[in-house]
C-alpha cells in the first residue's frame, strides 16, 4: 500500500470516528477559511472609532456589539484571526523543526551528546511557557518574531520527546539492527525505515501543539506582548473587555469562545487522528528488503 493510499485511509477513518469529529474538522474549516479571509469578511473597519456608540450590545448594525470606543466586535474578531492563527501556526512550525528532526537523530547520537540533548530538553520542559516568553521578548524586543520563537522553543521538547520515543521503537526491531550491523548508513535507515513509524506521531503531536500554541498565543497578547494595540487579536480583545464587565458583561464572550472552540477542535481532531493511526500495522516501518539492506551496505 502506498503512502497517499494510507493518508487517503486515515483521512478517511477521521471522518468516519463519530459526529464530534465531524464537527470539529468543519469548525476548523470554518476557522481557517477566517484566517485566511476574515480581514475582507468583516463588515467594518475594525480600527474605526465611533465614541458616540461604545459599548453597545448586540444589534442589526452590530451583530455582537461595540467594544469601549466604538469598534465593531465581529469585525475584530475577523480582522483579528488571521495574526491569531499564524502566529500560533509559526509558533508551533518553529517547535517542529527544532524539536522533531533532533529527536530522531539523538537516537544515532554518541552517548555524551545524547545525554547533552536530553538533559537540555530536561531543562526546558521544566520552564513555565509565558514567563518564558516574557524574559525573551524583554531580551530581543517586543515583537511578534520574537514572541513567537520563545514559544517554539518551548514547544520543542515535546517534539523531541515524541519523535525520540517513536524512533527508538523502530532502531530496537531486529530487522534494523541486522541493517547497522550491515553497515546502514543512519541517513539511509531515517528515509527508509525510522520516518515512516514518527511520521504519525508527528502529526498527533503537531495538531495537539498546534492548540496549545494557540492559548499561549492567546496569553501573550493578553498581557501586551507580541502585538500591540490597535493591532486586533483575539488575546487583545479579551484583555480589553475585560476592563468593562460592568458595563458590557458579554463582551469577552466572542473573543473567550473563538479561543475555546479552536482549541477544542483541535483537540479533537488530534485524538481521532491517534485513534486512526494506531491500529496494526499503521504508521510502522515496512519490512526490511535484503536486496536495499544490501545496496545500503555499500552505497
Amino acid at each position: 500500500m502506498t503512502d497517499a493510499s494510507t493518508a487517503r485511509g486515515v483521512i478517511r477513518r477521521v471522518w468516519q470516528a463519530g459526529t464530534s469529529v465531524r464537527l470539529a474538522v468543519l469548525t476548523l474549516a470554518v476557522v481557517a477559511t477566517i484566517g485566511v479571509f476574515g480581514p475582507w469578511l468583516a463588515p467594518y473597519d475594525p480600527l474605526a472609532q465611533d465614541t458616540a456608540g461604545a459599548l453597545q450590545g448586540p444589534s442589526a448594525a452590530h451583530l455582537l456589539g461595540t467594544d469601549y470606543i466604538g469598534r465593531d466586535v465581529l469585525s475584530r474578531l475577523l480582522a483579528g484571526a488571521p495574526l491569531s492563527l499564524l502566529a500560533a501556526v509559526l509558533a508551533m512550525a518553529i517547535g517542529l523543526v527544532l524539536g522533531a528532526l533532533p529527536g530522531i537523530l539523538s537516537v544515532f547520537a554518541a552517548r555524551p551528546l545524547e545525554w547533552t540533548a536530553l538533559r537540555v530538553v530536561d531543562a526546558l520542559l521544566a520552564l513555565p511557557f509565558v514567563l518564558f516568553a516574557i524574559a525573551f521578548a524583554g531580551l530581543l524586543g517586543n515583537g511578534v518574531w520574537q514572541a513567537m520563537v520563545a514559544i517554539g522553543i518551548l514547544l520543542a521538547p515535546g517534539f523531541f520527546r515524541v519523535s525520540r520515543a517513536a524512533a527508538l521503537s523502530v532502531t530496537t526491531a531486529p530487522y534494523v539492527e541486522a541493517a547497522t550491523l550491515l553497515g546502514a548508513r543512519p541517513g539511509w535507515l531515517v528515509r527508509t525505515h525510522v520516518w515512516r513509524a514518527v511520521a504519525p506521531t508527528v502529526v498527533v503531536a503537531s495538531i495537539s501543539a498546534l492548540g496549545g500554541a494557540l492559548l499561549v498565543v492567546s496569553s501573550l497578547t493578553f498581557l501586551g506582548i507580541g502585538v500591540q494595540p490597535p493591532t486586533p487579536t483575539w488575546g487583545g480583545m479579551l484583555a480589553s473587555d475585560l476592563e468593562y464587565l460592568s458595563q458590557r458583561p458579554l463582551g469577552p464572550a466572542a473573543p473567550a469562545l473563538a479561543i475555546i472552540v479552536t482549541v477544542g477542535a483541535l483537540n479533537v481532531l488530534a485524538d481521532a487522528t491517534r485513534d486512526a493511526l494506531d491500529r496494526p500495522g499503521r504508521g510502522r516501518a515496512r519490512p526490511l528488503d535484503p536486496k536495499e539492506t544490501a545496496h545500503a551496505a555499500t552505497a
